[in-house]
C-alpha cells in the first residue's frame, strides 16, 4: 500500500507489514529506499546550493528570494479538472526540469488504457470545493 494510505499509523505503535507494506514505516519513510538514491540526492542538492550561492554573490540575495516565491506560487497553480491535464510548465521552466526527459513521459499513459474513462469537470469542481466527496477524477473503472 502507498505511504499516503488512509490508515494512520502512530509512531509508538508497530509496524503491520501485511496492512503498510515493507517499506512503509517510520523508518522506511525516513530512509532512502536505496543507497544510490541517497548519493543522487546528495548531489542534487550540493549543485542546488552551488547554483543559489553563485546567484546569490553575482545577484543579491533577493535573487534567491524573488525566486523561492515564484516557485511557491507556480507550483500552486492547477487548472480545473477536465479533458486536458494540469501541466506545471511555469514551473517547470523555473526549475529547469523542461530538459530532463524520464519514461514517466512516455511509458504506461492513462489516455491509452482500455479502461480509461473521461473525466467530469463539473463532478471535480464540485470535490475541489468541497460540496462532494470522492475521487477529483474517476479515470479507471
Amino acid at each position: 500500500m502507498a505511504s499516503g494510505s488512509s490508515v494512520k499509523k502512530e509512531i509508538g505503535e508497530n509496524h503491520d507489514v501485511l496492512r503498510f507494506g515493507v517499506n512503509d514505516s517510520v523508518k522506511g519513510d525516513l530512509a532512502p529506499l536505496h543507497p544510490l538514491q541517497a548519493s543522487v540526492h546528495k548531489e542534487a542538492k550540493f549543485w542546488a546550493d552551488k547554483k543559489r550561492f553563485g546567484a546569490e554573490a553575482m545577484y543579491g540575495s533577493a535573487f534567491n528570494i524573488r525566486k523561492d516565491l515564484d516557485a511557491q506560487i507556480l507550483s500552486k497553480f492547477q487548472r480545473p479538472p477536465g479533458a486536458l491535464p494540469s501541466s506545471m510548465l511555469g514551473y517547470e521552466a523555473l526549475t529547469g526540469s523542461l530538459d530532463d526527459f524520464g519514461f514517466e513521459d512516455y511509458l504506461n499513459l492513462p489516455q491509452d488504457s482500455d479502461s480509461f474513462r473521461a473525466p467530469d469537470m463539473h463532478h471535480g469542481m464540485e470535490v475541489r470545493l468541497g460540496l462532494s466527496k470522492g475521487p477529483i477524477c474517476p479515470s479507471f473503472n
